[in-house]
């Protein structure tokens, strides 16, 4: 299932759904730095309000603010302020059967992990791992793709690998499969409960930040244990900042001789590409391309 893609002009709903912003002015500038690109936004209920140091606001309340703007039919988009914590608390409050009867662009990542891959478990609706409100729009590849993506992103639509700085290929070839993933200590702390992802037969996207080497080890090693990385087609390796711990993941990706796109420019840095969770893509690692195998918004 796919939403409307997005036009100029559109109302961009804006949530919290995990933690808020407290400084009011930096709300503002971002806000307005969307505005800028050419649209107009509706407030989530708690994006300045807090209701204590890590949520934005009570749980049930947030899944109500979510649901909302899925039901405000001038809201076409809607595009998460920030991550921080609290994704996982709010799901159970979810009617999912809301969304898929009012199907629109959601983007984010970092915590917003759990949602973006939920919707499509539940729903399947595509949704964006992508740049969000406070995010920096400067940068022009994140800007670029964010914008063709979300207003173009139809069949064949391609991200050029050759183009982009410090890729990395292993175990080279063409795969073909479901894009799943997203942050990965979120991905490794819904394991056990009926939000984890499945990877079974999935390209898997993973990125992370401020996280050590033994860290990363030791979640890699549980979705291992826990056969997410064996189920999987192949690996798109994002940002692991803020030094890329490029070692210690091969160390353990390796060994599976699947496919491997190594420092692939999404997740908690600059570039930060957009990728749509669900849709069919197409690695052709020979030719340095990314496609999309169908449309990932709706141009109707």
């Amino acid at each position: 299932m796919i939403a409307n893609k997005l036009n100029f002009g559109d109302t961009i709903g804006v949530i919290c759904p995990a933690s808020g912003e407290k400084d009011q002015n930096f709300i503002d500038i971002n806000l307005n730095r969307i505005k800028n690109l050419g649209f107009k936004i509706k407030e989530g209920k708690f994006l300045r309000y807090n209701s204590n140091n890590y949520l934005a606001a009570p749980d049930k309340e947030r899944a109500e603010d979510f649901m909302n703007m899925f039901l405000d039919p001038k809201v076409k988009a809607i595009i998460c302020y920030r991550g921080g914590y609290g994704s996982i608390r709010m799901l159970n409050y979810i009617k999912w059967d809301i969304i898929k009867h009012n199907p629109k662009i959601f983007c984010g990542y970092s915590d917003i992990t759990l949602i973006l891959n939920c919707l499509n478990i539940y729903t399947d609706l595509i949704t964006f791992h992508s740049p969000m409100i406070n995010s920096n729009f400067e940068n022009k590849l994140t800007k670029t793709y964010f914008l063709n993506i979300l207003m173009n992103g139809l069949k064949d639509f391609s991200i050029d690998l050759i183009s982009l700085p410090n890729i990395k290929i292993f175990n080279e070839a063409q795969v073909k499969g479901k894009l799943c993933g997203g942050n990965l200590s979120i991905i490794c702390s819904s394991l056990g409960t009926p939000y984890e992802i499945n990877t079974k037969n999935k390209i898997l996207f993973l990125e992370d930040v401020n996280e050590k080497d033994y860290s990363i080890d030791r979640m890699l090693t549980q979705l291992l244990l826990s056969n997410k990385l064996k189920n999987c087609k192949a690996f798109i390796i994002g940002h692991f900042t803020p030094n890329n711990n490029n070692e210690v993941i091969l160390s353990l990706l390796k060994p599976l001789k699947k496919p491997i796109l190594m420092n692939f420019p999404a997740g908690h840095d600059y570039p930060n590409i957009t990728l749509p969770i669900g849709a069919e893509i197409y690695l052709d690692f020979f030719k340095g391309k990314i496609k999309f195998c169908n449309d990932v918004v709706n141009i109707n």
